[in-house]
């Protein structure tokens, strides 16, 4: 499964040095508009990041991520993908999202993202390196920016398809490897019935053979969505991850800034 509606992120507020965010709408290439949330950051570090949310789209766990990014200094915009078809209001725990999810194109959230990057590069005081962070779907679809030569620092997908299936037929990003251009950061739970490790072998695998910077951690009997509030128990992975994603944002940033 993919988080529940009143799922927290598991990283605590830094109350002394606030985020000041806000609700947005952006534009995108075919004209079609869309929810976003952006988190500003009074601390810049010169990276900025898109948030690819799960298949809720967007909901309150990513502006509270937005906000957590803001806090440790990266400029932050997460998006929803359902403009063209749910319209721009915000949405509750029974929103039916699946049929929504079947309208998306890979080529129709690339272009999205696009929309958010510009909306970053717009910003007065305007982050250098960007990257994109994915969850579920949308882990699958921040591998996938890897291939789409948007001037990308990095990518950053938790427990995100990297094969295609019935659900999320391709192109899939274990297809694209040799066409990425930037690192990439990969995320995953040992015990995820939906993702199982030997796919995400492969997709190590393949990277390496088309030379492509990355890293890849699977954490033993970590589930889907393990980076929740409410999952306590695996509260070390979540502390792991979160410092992993400082620590590739940080080295990749600083090369290319």
């Amino acid at each position: 499964m993919c988080f529940d509606h009143d799922a927290e992120p598991p990283i605590e507020l830094i109350s002394d040095n606030p985020a000041h965010g806000e609700d947005l709408v952006l534009t995108s290439s075919d004209g079609a508009q869309f929810a976003a949330y952006a988190a500003h950051t009074s601390t810049p570090t010169g990276a900025g990041i898109v948030i690819l949310p799960d298949v809720r789209g967007l909901f309150h766990f990513y502006k509270e991520l937005a906000n957590r990014f803001a806090e440790v200094g990266v400029e932050a915009v997460t998006i929803d993908y359902f403009g063209r078809t749910a319209g721009l209001a915000a949405r509750g725990e029974d929103f039916d999202f699946w049929p929504h999810v079947m309208q998306t194109r890979p080529e129709i959230v690339a272009a999205d993202i696009t929309a958010a990057l510009n909306y970053l590069r717009g910003q007065q005081n305007a982050p250098k390196s960007l990257f994109t962070v994915g969850f579920c779907f949308g882990g699958g679809h921040s591998f996938r920016q890897a291939a789409n030569n948007q001037g990308l620092a990095g990518v950053i997908g938790f427990y995100g398809q990297v094969a295609a299936n019935e659900r999320m037929p391709g192109p899939a990003p274990i297809d694209m490897v040799d066409k990425f251009s930037c690192p990439v950061l990969g995320l995953f739970g040992g015990a995820d019935q939906g993702i199982p490790a030997a796919v995400v072998h492969q997709f190590d695998a393949a990277m390496k053979k088309a030379s492509v910077e990355h890293e890849i951690v699977i954490y033993p009997g970590a589930p889907h969505s393990f980076f929740d509030r409410k999952q306590s128990e695996f509260a070390k992975e979540s502390a792991d991850s979160w410092q992993r994603i400082q620590a590739f944002i940080a080295a990749h940033a600083a090369t290319n800034s």
